[in-house]
C-alpha cells in the first residue's frame, strides 16, 4: 500500500508542483486548500505525513497541527513563508517534525519527507520490549507510551525524546548531545527547540514530569531508580 501524503495550502500551484514531485517517489498524494478540508481528511483518511502551510485561509497551519495534537500523532512538517525564529519556535511548541520556509529546494524536502518517513514506519529497535517506570509503560514494538494503562499521544520528535531518555537513565545529556541525537547535526534551530519539545513532553507525561530533572547550565537527566 502506497503512503498517503496530504499537502495543505491555499496556493494550487504550490500544491501541484509539491504533488508531481511526490508522486515520482511512489506517494498517493491528497490536497487541501485551507486548514478545515485538512482536519475533515485527516478524519476520513489514513494519513502518514502532512506538508502544511501556515497562512491559509478559513483555519491556518498552527491552528490545524493544534487541533491534530490532540489525538494525533502523524508527522507534520510546515512549510511556509514566516521563517522568523519565534514563528519557528512556535511551530515545535505546537508538535510539528519539520518546519521550511519558502522558498526552498524541492530535494531537500523530498529527503526530509523520506528521512521521516523511515524513522517513524519502517525503523525497528534492536530490542523490542516493554519498559517500565513507575506506571509509565513504553511500548517499543508499538510505540505505544501508557501511563497508569491509559494510552498518551506523543509526537514523533517527543517519542524519539522519551526513548532517548530512558535510554540514558541516570545520565545527564547535553543539550548539545540532544540536537545532535533527535534532530541532526545539520539541524539550524536552537537550544530553545529543545526546551519546548521537553516542556510538552513534561505536560503529557502529568504527574510522571519528575522522571525528566533539568540540570541547570548542563542540560537534562531522566532517572527512575525502580525500573524493572
Amino acid at each position: 500500500m502506497k503512503e498517503k501524503i496530504l499537502i495543505v495550502d491555499d496556493e494550487e500551484r504550490m500544491r501541484k508542483l509539491i504533488g508531481a514531485y511526490l508522486k515520482k517517489e511512489g506517494y498517493e498524494i491528497i490536497e487541501a486548500e485551507n486548514g478545515l478540508e485538512a482536519l475533515s481528511l485527516c478524519k476520513s483518511e489514513r494519513i502518514h505525513l502532512i506538508i502544511l502551510d501556515v497562512m491559509m485561509p478559513v483555519m491556518d497551519g498552527w491552528t490545524v497541527c493544534k487541533e491534530l495534537r490532540k489525538n494525533s500523532n502523524v508527522p507534520i512538517i510546515f512549510l511556509t513563508a514566516k521563517g522568523e525564529d519565534e514563528d519557528v519556535l512556535l511551530g515545535f511548541e505546537l508538535g510539528t517534525d519539520h518546519y521550511m520556509t519558502k522558498p526552498f529546494d524541492i530535494r531537500l524536502l523530498i529527503a526530509k519527507i523520506k528521512s521521516l518517513m523511515n524513522r517513524v514506519y519502517y525503523s525497528e529497535p534492536q530490542i523490542k520490549k516493554k519498559l517500565y517506570f513507575d506506571g509509565l509503560c513504553i511500548d517499543e514494538l508499538s510505540h505505544k507510551v501508557t501511563i497508569d494503562d491509559v494510552v498518551i499521544n506523543l509526537s514523533p520528535k517527543e517519542y524519539d525524546l522519551l526513548l532517548y531518555f530512558v535510554a540514558n537513565n541516570g545520565i545527564v545529556l547535553t543539550r548539545e548531545k540532544i540536537l545532535d541525537y533527535i534532530w541532526g547535526i545539520d539541524f539550524f534551530g536552537d537550544f530553545r527547540t529543545i526546551d519546548s519539545h521537553i516542556k510538552r513532553l513534561r505536560e503529557k507525561l502529568g504527574d510522571k514530569a519528575y522522571l525528566i530533572t533539568t540540570i541547570r547550565g548542563v542540560g537534562y537527566k531522566f532517572e527512575d531508580k525502580d525500573e524493572r
